[in-house]
């Protein structure tokens, strides 16, 4: 790791080079684009330190630096460089040390802590299993933190031993955990995360918590040090209730753990009050609704009886962050497909601070973002339709931008303009917001090809935000859109509870009625529409050609297809089944059956590829490969694209956003008359 310190500050507000040359994006552009994220503000507030990711072309992966803000001048200069990764950046208590994760490149991630008067890093913890979620002590000579800590795997026999020398085959694995792999982690080694306690100044680390119970997400500590509150479950039947956790406060002398909170659903992302006195944090009494929102609450720091602070929000609340008076907060969360920052009274009255948070993923737009606050100032990932997450600064109401990121790369290309829309539903009337992206060289008197392209979730939202994706299907001459239909966060729980076991359903309707919109406006070519998405937007598009044969071509991405198989294969069945349905599936196979697409495959004419990442296993291959053989059996057009390595972040790593996109397109093409 190489430290800069003492190196020359840096103006990032870079003037743009004249657009005279200015051409579409192309599939390279991908490797050229950054972000900021995780912003944190010093105790002092007088600087910030925070992530600045770029996509690095010889690794093929999205990496992160830290670096470093004078908040006054505005200027800044890198803290760490190289071929590493680094994140998770938190201030010590005297602003003079920042702890944070991350490698060098060349081995597991690790905790450090960097001195700032001097830039030289210690490394606070060696061995397998990355530490995370970091937290100070109140005087600054303690870090606590999580970390894996394996056990010992499950055996019904003990294996006859091999000759020397012999070639036997592989041991068995023995499994009997419900929740046995993850998506984007694969097969999961037996084990759990624990909580540990360590030196500030490096030594050995002291395990605080044991047993079968996972710990996963930050510790707070109390104002004295003398305890730590977490969020947790620690049910017998945790494994299949690991969504019911409780606040814990865990004493470091006597060991004694004990729970703040009881009751049905999540509670965590705890936040105590700058006096020490209080504690917020995030959660919700859980019906076993599809979607619920979660909430603010708060009560006092040794227990009694929680208060709900946003009640009549009626919106999901993804953040926190305490105010320096204590008499506040700043919340975040996604309102009508927009991100924003609102300041929460103790009273549950708000004032909206910014409303363009966002930026922090580049494949789809997505809600996203991060934000800080204190002395007065706030700091969060702005975003637009046309730029990823920059960092701006808000004061005494004042905006002033802190990064400009992509300045030089995207001035200097031919963006999509973006237009947001409303219509009605054919089912019902219900108002439908969405957006358009549309070609470089739009002319309004031309009709173009017509890109519909899905969210997944479903229980998300897309909105006006920068989508690599999205734009790089304009510059090929689509016009693209996408929308919030029914079932979408962001617009309050009735609506998204309006495919509460009933998905796919209606939400059909107010996709076609999108794209009935823009053929009415002459903006769509009837003759030219194409339909595509990923994940619960892969569902809706298998769903979409087995009702209708209005589209050209069709890209199913990392789809559901039959429910049953997903509910029993997917690597979190002990969730959907719940959730998203009435009963178990040998209890309503009918159900289950009526809504998979599967069950319209015998409709299908739509020239359909089906795409999915081999190492999917949140949606698997085998849910893909249900629907391809389905219409291969029928003779339908159709191919299947199997991308190696891929989680069902299919589009993680750099390349892997680009191939996606291409055969997409290529796809599409195929079935042009141009």
């Amino acid at each position: 790791m190489k430290i800069h310190a003492f190196a020359i500050s840096l103006l990032l507000v870079l003037a743009p080079l004249s657009n005279a040359e200015a051409r579409p994006l192309d599939y390279h552009d991908v490797f050229g684009l950054e972000y900021a994220d995780a912003p944190a503000i010093s105790p002092n507030a007088e600087q910030l330190v925070y992530v600045r990711h770029h996509m690095d072309s010889q690794t093929d992966r999205n990496l992160g630096q830290l670096w470093l803000i004078d908040l006054d001048s505005g200027r800044q200069q890198p803290l760490t460089e190289g071929e590493g990764s680094f994140g998770s950046p938190v201030w010590a208590p005297d602003g003079a040390r920042i702890a944070f994760t991350g490698h060098d490149g060349d081995g597991e991630s690790q905790l450090h802590v960097m001195w700032l008067d001097s830039g030289r890093v210690a490394r606070i913890t060696r061995g397998p299993h990355a530490p995370s979620a970091p937290s100070w002590s109140p005087d600054g000579k303690r870090i606590a933190f999580n970390r894996f800590v394996p056990a010992d795997p499950p055996s019904l026999i003990k294996p006859l031993e091999a000759p020397e020398g012999a070639d036997w085959a592989p041991k068995p694995t023995v499994i009997d955990r419900p929740v046995f792999r993850l998506d984007a982690r694969g097969f999961l080694p037996h084990g759990q995360t624990q909580r540990f306690v360590v030196p500030a100044d490096g030594g050995p680390a002291r395990q605080i918590t044991d047993g079968p119970y996972p710990n996963n997400g930050p510790a707070e500590w109390t104002a004295d040090g003398g305890a730590l509150i977490f969020a947790a479950t620690r049910r017998d039947d945790w494994e299949l209730e690991s969504r019911d956790t409780e606040l814990y406060r865990f004493d470091l002398e006597s060991n004694e753990i004990r729970p703040l909170t009881d009751r049905y659903g999540p509670d965590q992302s705890p936040a105590i009050s700058p006096d020490g006195e209080r504690l917020a944090w995030l959660g919700f009494d859980d019906e076993l609704m599809s979607y619920t929102n979660t909430d603010v609450w708060l009560m006092s720091i040794d227990g009694g009886a929680p208060e709900n602070l946003t009640d009549d929000l009626d919106r999901n609340v993804d953040k926190l962050v305490w105010a320096d008076d204590g008499r506040s907060l700043y919340i975040g969360y996604s309102d009508e497909g927009t991100g924003v920052v609102e300041r929460l009274d103790l009273n549950g009255s708000r004032t909206r601070i910014a409303d363009d948070l966002g930026g922090t993923t580049l494949g789809r737009p997505y809600a996203s973002g991060d934000f800080d606050a204190g002395g007065g100032t706030l700091v969060f990932t702005h975003n637009s339709a046309s730029r990823p997450a920059d960092l701006v600064l808000v004061e005494n109401g004042e905006r002033r931008a802190l990064t400009d990121m992509n300045a030089e790369l995207l001035a200097n290309r031919e963006l999509a303009r973006v237009e947001e829309i409303e219509y009605r539903s054919s089912h019902d009337g219900l108002e439908i917001e969405g957006w358009v992206a549309y070609p470089p060289d739009y002319e309004p008197d031309r009709r173009y090809p017509l890109i519909l392209e899905i969210h997944g979730g479903p229980f998300a939202d897309y909105g006006p935000r920068f989508s690599m994706e999205v734009q790089l299907m304009a510059a090929r001459g689509y016009v693209v859109l996408y929308t919030n239909p029914r079932g979408s966060t962001s617009y309050g729980t009735e609506f998204a509870n309006a495919i509460h076991h009933d998905y796919p359903g209606d939400d059909y309707h107010d996709l076609i009625s999108g794209v009935d919109y823009l053929v009415e406006r002459g903006v769509a070519d009837p003759e030219r529409l194409y339909v595509t998405g990923g994940s619960g937007g892969g569902v809706l598009t298998a769903w979409i050609v087995g009702n209708t044969d209005r589209f050209r071509a069709a890209a199913v991405v990392k789809p559901v297809i039959n429910w049953t198989s997903f509910v029993l294969t997917g690597d979190l069945t002990p969730f959907f089944h719940k959730y998203w349905f009435p009963a178990l599936p040998w209890e309503a196979p009918e159900h289950y059956f009526e809504r998979s697409p599967l069950s319209r495959a015998g409709n299908v004419e739509t020239p359909t590829m089906v795409m999915t990442g081999e190492a999917d296993w949140r949606t698997p291959m085998w849910e893909s490969e249900q629907f391809y053989q389905a219409l291969k059996l029928r003779g339908i057009d159709t191919v299947l694209v199997r991308i190696p390595e891929a989680p069902h972040g299919i589009a993680a790593r750099p390349s892997q956003l680009v191939t996606k996109v291409r055969h997409i397109l290529a796809w599409f093409e195929r079935y042009s008359d141009d």
